[in-house]
């Protein structure tokens, strides 16, 4: 210290950046530690630089059991406090029988700021110090190992949302963007889901499979997507299930709306602007827009649809463009998407536009079955076995209802109602469907019958007209 006093009082100004230099280098050359800084902030617009955030997530999960001194910060987007070193804390931990310290600091510039709206001047950054000689192993296997962990625990730890997109006329406005959001909270999952258990098990494997089939798709050749088309008439659970898909691989879903897409050109933008472990869904997609080949139309027809849309001013999305937006080069920016289409009649819909390819997997969410009805009941009324079960069995395997239909029968509407009203609301519902679907049967027999009646009449009157026209041939003949 007292010599270091003195180098600073009495050695020239001008000499000082020297002997820092050749000291710095002296000193380098007995030290065996190698020293790695990552900063917060980087580039000309002090960008947060995604590998110390990295970092830090990694650090939050790995080291803090280690470290006496934290940092609790309520991180944005994340689902609970953050606990972090705090600043001029080190911690130390091995990697393949490697000792190595981070170490997290910060310095704060002296000059002053004269803004009127002063920010913080402090700039943080970690440091990784390793000897020398284990710095092929640190910087070729443990820095991508702690990004990668760190980025995985960033996307385990975050806040899943919900977004819909913004009509265009909004994207150019002062901090606008494409896609709004909100915080994805539904509670749905498979274990919830009123379907056949082996339907449930073939669907969980396959979303399963495709979460870590990175890869694989890059050993095939194909972008890193799956598709899904769920058809079935309204209360069948199709958006129950895309709800469980999301919560099964932690997806976040954009929900997107064609009537708000202007043209194909749009529809790219919405894509390049979605993130990767999502779901896109397009629900009801037979009913949001016209998607007609146009070269199976007749021309009166085409150029009727033309002027439809130039006076609607509406989306003008074609099916060209869709089917490009799903398997075309533009659906491989980005990786590890889902796409999925809803609609109650599959029939309406163009068959390029749900080919295997791009609507890989078709899942029929069909009426309710007796096994999807014990699945409500344990969830509903947390009841395995009754007397009317038998009764329901048999009701169900003659007249079709939907499992919505059959979750508000089981829902307990006040305090005085059971299990055994709600069990036998649900019998009344299904005799009432089945009294209505003999009565349509019968009528439609008897009308089956008077249609049966007309025919023979008219079937009799023409045999004898025709036998009244032959005697006037025979007459005719004669003279």
């Amino acid at each position: 210290m007292f010599i270091y006093a003195m180098f600073q009082q009495y050695f020239p100004y001008e000499l000082r950046g020297h002997a820092h230099k050749y000291t710095q280098k002296l000193v380098t050359y007995f030290y065996p530690y190698i020293q790695i800084t990552f900063h917060e902030l980087t580039g000309e617009k002090l960008k947060r630089s995604d590998a110390y955030f990295a970092i830090q997530n990694y650090l939050a999960d790995h080291t803090t059991a280690t470290a006496k001194r934290l940092k609790a910060d309520v991180v944005k987007g994340s689902k609970s406090l953050v606990l972090t070193m705090d600043d001029h804390e080190q911690v130390m931990e091995e990697f393949q029988g490697i000792k190595i310290w981070w170490s997290s600091n910060k310095n704060t510039p002296k000059r002053p700021s004269f803004s009127f709206y002063p920010k913080t001047e402090e700039r943080r950054y970690y440091t990784l110090t390793f000897h020398k000689r284990y710095r092929d192993a640190i910087t070729k296997s443990y820095i991508d190992k702690v990004l990668k962990d760190g980025k995985a625990i960033a996307v385990r730890n975050r806040e899943r949302k919900l977004y819909t997109n913004n009509p265009s006329d909004s994207w150019y406005e002062y901090q606008s963007t494409k896609w709004s959001h909100v915080q994805f909270e539904h509670p749905a999952n498979f274990e919830t889901l009123a379907m056949a258990e082996n339907e449930k098990e073939a669907i969980k494997n396959d979303l399963i499979k495709f979460s870590k089939g990175k890869e694989y798709y890059t050993k095939i050749g194909k972008p890193w997507k799956r598709g899904y088309l769920l058809y079935g008439p309204p209360g069948t659970g199709k958006s129950t299930m895309i709800a469980a898909m999301a919560n099964l691989l932690d997806y976040d879903i954009y929900d997107l709306e064609l009537t708000t897409v202007k043209d194909n050109s749009e529809l790219r933008k919405l894509l390049i602007e979605t993130t990767s472990k999502s779901i896109i869904i397009i629900e009801d997609i037979d009913c949001s827009i016209d998607l007609t080949d146009d070269k199976k139309k007749d021309p009166v027809e085409k150029k009727k649809d033309e002027e439809e849309k130039k006076s609607k001013k509406g989306s003008k999305v074609t099916l060209s463009g869709l089917l490009n937006f799903i398997d075309g080069i533009w659906s491989a920016c980005g990786g590890e998407r889902i796409i999925v289409f809803t609609t109650n009649f599959v029939d309406k819909l163009d068959p390029a536009l749900i080919r295997r390819g791009r609507m890989d997997r078709h899942i029929e969410m069909s009426y309710c079955c007796f096994e999807a009805f014990k699945l409500l009941a344990r969830n509903y009324l947390d009841l395995d076995d009754h007397e009317l079960f038998g009764r329901i069995e048999g009701l169900l395997g003659e007249k079709e209802i939907t499992p919505a239909d059959v979750a508000e029968c089981l829902m307990p509407k006040s305090e005085r109602e059971g299990v055994e009203s709600c069990l036998r609301e649900l019998v009344k519902v299904l005799e009432k469907l089945k009294k209505k679907k003999k009565q349509g049967k019968k009528k439609a027999e008897e009308e089956g019958e008077v249609n049966g009646e007309s025919s023979s009449e008219s079937g009799e009157s023409s045999s004898e007209d025709d036998e009244v026209a032959g005697k006037g041939r025979k007459r005719n003949s004669k003279r």
